[in-house]
């Protein structure tokens, strides 16, 4: 069982009282990656970069984290892009994207996808027109494979005004994913609506299983059996950019851990469920603590 990751990659700069005090390479599916990586999970990341000095940190960076290169199409007409992140008093970010991209976009061959492979995807990436097409071939190739599908739709404010456009791709991906996670702010943005019961009726139409993560209030977790919230742990947060990112490779984790299946995932008993979901927890608590958007090497320690 491998575990196929498609999304941006992207360097992120820390800013804490209007100061940069971190710099590392990112991106949603990119930081789930790494930390699955450095617990030497099979990886495959497809991605695109700048064929500049940014861009070899960023293969330097899923090199050192046992993450293969060969599905990341690297171009030279554009520049890798930079996300400012600003972290606000409670450690939350607020983002400012600077990006430039060629016309030409993921011109590469993608990975075979085999029965019960993990696909994770998601955020603006794979709703983006420009990509869109790319993206929904591979998620037909994991369809037809019978692998399980991971999306996080990560919907930002800043594309509000595209929501209109790309609803209807963001709730096409609800249909193809086996497992929908994402904060109450992205349903918020998605939907307008911050009661999580009410969301779960609009995802239950695409998808059955479905976790919202909402902060110190708590996981909660819905499939056609169960309904349930987890407490999450009191911590003194550092940052909170990779805090999803390291949930989802936490439920990936356990998944490949447990040797759950896509036909077990349809019916997976709470015993299953709880476990994913304290793989989840342990993982965003360990990150939440740090300024990496990735698992620390006492995690790693720890679970090995």
């Amino acid at each position: 069982m491998k575990i196929i990751g498609i999304g941006e990659t992207i360097v992120d700069i820390i800013f804490k009282n209007n100061q940069p005090i971190s710099a590392t390479a990112g991106g949603s599916t990119f930081n789930t990656m790494v930390s699955l990586g450095k617990l030497h999970v099979p990886c495959f990341f497809i991605s695109e970069i700048g064929n500049d000095r940014l861009g070899e940190n960023v293969k330097q960076c899923l090199t050192e984290n046992n993450i293969s290169t060969d599905y990341i199409y690297e171009f030279s007409d554009g520049k890798s892009p930079v996300a400012l992140a600003f972290l606000d008093e409670k450690n939350n970010a607020d983002y400012i994207f600077y990006k430039d991209y060629p016309k030409q976009r993921l011109n590469i061959t993608f990975p075979a996808v085999n029965p019960n492979d993990i696909l994770i995807f998601g955020s603006y990436f794979s709703v983006n027109p420009a990509l869109r097409n790319r993206v929904l071939e591979l998620l037909h190739s994991a369809k037809n494979n019978d692998a399980i599908i991971y999306y996080d739709p990560n919907y930002r404010k800043s594309h509000l005004p595209e929501l209109s456009d790309l609803k209807a791709s963001i709730e096409e991906n609800f249909a193809f994913a086996d497992i929908v996670r994402g904060s109450d702010e992205d349903f918020l943005n998605i939907y307008g609506e911050s009661d999580i019961d009410a969301v779960y009726m609009k995802i239950s139409h695409f998808c059955s299983n479905f976790i919202c993560t909402k902060a110190e209030k708590g996981v909660f977790l819905y499939t056609r059996n169960i309904t349930k919230v987890y407490p999450t742990p009191a911590i003194k947060t550092i940052s909170t950019v990779g805090a999803g990112d390291s949930f989802n490779a936490g439920i990936l984790y356990g998944l490949r851990k447990l040797n759950i299946s896509k036909q077990e995932l349809s019916n997976l008993s709470e015993e299953k469920w709880d476990k994913l979901i304290e793989y989840a927890i342990l993982f965003a608590t360990d990150v939440c603590q740090r300024y990496e958007n990735y698992i620390s090497k006492e995690l790693v320690s720890k679970l090995k």
